[in-house]
C-alpha cells in the first residue's frame, strides 16, 4: 500500500463542480488501495477577496502591524475548501476528515504572512490513515510557538504539500494544477513551448526562483532536501483516467541526471515581471558597506535577489539590487529614511519597469559559450542588459520590461527549445 499526497491549486478547487471532480479523482486513488493525504488551496480568488475586505477597513495602508490578523483572515480560505472537499468525499462514500494546519499541527516560525515550516507532527494523520480515512490538510498555513495562526506566503500550499509528504515519507507527491506539466517556457508567451517529461530538481529550483509559476520555490527546496518524489500534472484531465496512465503524465521532477532525461544544453527560459531595481548612489566605498545596506533590508524580512556594486570612483560607489514588487515601497522607504542618512549616500533611485529573464539547464555545466550566445541574441534584438547573474546551470539578466516577450521568444528559438529532443 502506497502513501500518496495530492495537492490541488485554487483553480482546481474553483467551484463546487470542480471540488466534486477532485473528490472523484481522490476517491479513485483511495479505492485502488492507496493511503491518501490531500492538501487543497483556497478556492480561486478567495484569498484576494478576503484581503480586499481588509483593505476596505484599513484603506490607508496595511502595514506589518496588521499581519497577525491578515494571517487569521487568509487562513480561512483553505479551511473552507478543505471542509468542502471532505464533504464531497463523504458524499462519494469514503470516510474523510479535514484538519486546519494548527490541528495537525504544522509548526512554523512567527514571520506572519511569510512563515517557514519548522516541524510537522504526523501522529494524528497517520492514525486516521490506518483507520482507512482520507485525510485533508489545509495548505498555506501553520501554528507558531505562541499558538498564533501563520501563513506561508503566496504559493504556500505547494510547500505545505511537499512538507507533509516529507514528514510522512510519502511514496509520491502529485501537484495538480491548471497546466499539464513544466514547459520550456510559458506557452502564453511562446506558443511553441514544449512540455518537459522530466526535469532535474536543480533545474526546477532555478526555474522556480527565476520566475516560473508552476511550483513555488520553497516547495522545490523542500522536495530536494528531503528527496520527495514530485510530479506536476493537470487536474483538468478526466477524473476517471486510468491510474497507471495518470501516474506517468505531466512532468516528473527527478533527483538524478540519467540517460532518460532530456539532455538539452538549455532546458527552459524563465522570466518574471515581479522584480524591481533599487540603486543606492554615492555610497562611501569602504569595508562593510554591503552589509550595512543589505543587513537592514534583511532585518525587515525583505528578500534580495540580484546584486551589483560598481567600480569605486573618488571613494564612492553605486550599489544596486532587486527585490520583489510587493516589497519595493517598504524597501525604498527604509533606505531613504534610515539607511541612506546613516551612510551619507547621495540618493536612492528605483525602477519598477524591469523584468528578469533566465536561461536554465544542467547541460550548461559541460558546454562553453552559452552565456555569450544569450548576450549575442539580446544584442541582435537591440535589448540592453542592466544586470547579470550566473550560476552553474543558469544565467539571468535584468532588462526593460517592454522587451520581455521579445527576449523570451528570441532565446527560446535560439536554443532550439521549440524542437523536440533528438
Amino acid at each position: 500500500m502506497s502513501l500518496i499526497v495530492h495537492k490541488y491549486g485554487g483553480t482546481s478547487m474553483g467551484s463546487t463542480e470542480r471540488i466534486s471532480n477532485v473528490a472523484k479523482r481522490v476517491a479513485k486513488w483511495a479505492r485502488a488501495g492507496h493511503q491518501m493525504v490531500v492538501v487543497p488551496s483556497a478556492m480561486s480568488g478567495e484569498t484576494n477577496r478576503l484581503l480586499a475586505l481588509a483593505k476596505e477597513l484599513a484603506p490607508s495602508k496595511l502595514t506589518d502591524a496588521y499581519n497577525r490578523e491578515l494571517d487569521m483572515l487568509a487562513a480561512t480560505g483553505e479551511q473552507a475548501s478543505s471542509a468542502l472537499l471532505a464533504i464531497a468525499l463523504q458524499a462519494q462514500g469514503l470516510e474523510s476528515v479535514s484538519y486546519a494546519g494548527w490541528q495537525v499541527p504544522i509548526r512554523t516560525n512567527s514571520a506572519y504572512t511569510k512563515a517557514r515550516i519548522e516541524s510537522i507532527d504526523d501522529k494524528k494523520v497517520r492514525a486516521d490513515l490506518e483507520a482507512g480515512r482520507v485525510v485533508i490538510v489545509t495548505g498555506f498555513q501553520g501554528l507558531d510557538e505562541s499558538g498564533n495562526i501563520t501563513t506561508l506566503g503566496r504559493g504556500g500550499s505547494d510547500t505545505s504539500a511537499v512538507a507533509v509528504a516529507a514528514a510522512m515519507k510519502a511514496d509520491e507527491c502529485l501537484i495538480y494544477t491548471d497546466v499539464d506539466g513544466v514547459y520550456t517556457t510559458d506557452p502564453r508567451v511562446v506558443p511553441d513551448a514544449r512540455r518537459l517529461h522530466t526535469v532535474s530538481f536543480e533545474e526546477m529550483l532555478e526555474m522556480a526562483s527565476m520566475g516560473s509559476k508552476v511550483l513555488q520555490i520553497r516547495s522545490v527546496e523542500f522536495a530536494g532536501k528531503y528527496k520527495v518524489k514530485l510530479r506536476v500534472l493537470s487536474s483538468f484531465t478526466p477524473w476517471d483516467i486510468a491510474i497507471n496512465e495518470e501516474a506517468k503524465s505531466g512532468t516528473l521532477i527527478t533527483f538524478e541526471e540519467d540517460e532518460n532525461m532530456e539532455q538539452a544544453i538549455v532546458s527552459g527560459i524563465a522570466f518574471t515581471r515581479d522584480e524591481t531595481k533599487i540603486s543606492v548612489l554615492g555610497v562611501p566605498d569602504k569595508p562593510g558597506i554591503a552589509y550595512q545596506i543589505l543587513g537592514a533590508v534583511a532585518d525587515a524580512n525583505i528578500e534580495v535577489d540580484m546584486i551589483i556594486q560598481n567600480i569605486s570612483k573618488d571613494g564612492k560607489t553605486d550599489f544596486s539590487f532587486t527585490v520583489n514588487h510587493g516589497d519595493y515601497a517598504r524597501a525604498m522607504d527604509l533606505l531613504k529614511t534610515v539607511v541612506v542618512p546613516k551612510l551619507g549616500a547621495q540618493e536612492v533611485v528605483g525602477d519598477t519597469k524591469i523584468c528578469k529573464v533566465s536561461i536554465v539547464g544542467i547541460g550548461m555545466r559541460s558546454h562553453v559559450g552559452v552565456a555569450s550566445t544569450m548576450f549575442r541574441v539580446l544584442a541582435e534584438e537591440g535589448i540592453n542588459i542592466q544586470m547579470i547573474s550566473t550560476s552553474e546551470i543558469k544565467t539571468s539578466v535584468v532588462i526593460d520590461e517592454k522587451y520581455m516577450e521579445l527576449a523570451v521568444k528570441a532565446l527560446h528559438k535560439a536554443f532550439g527549445l521549440d524542437q523536440a529532443p533528438a
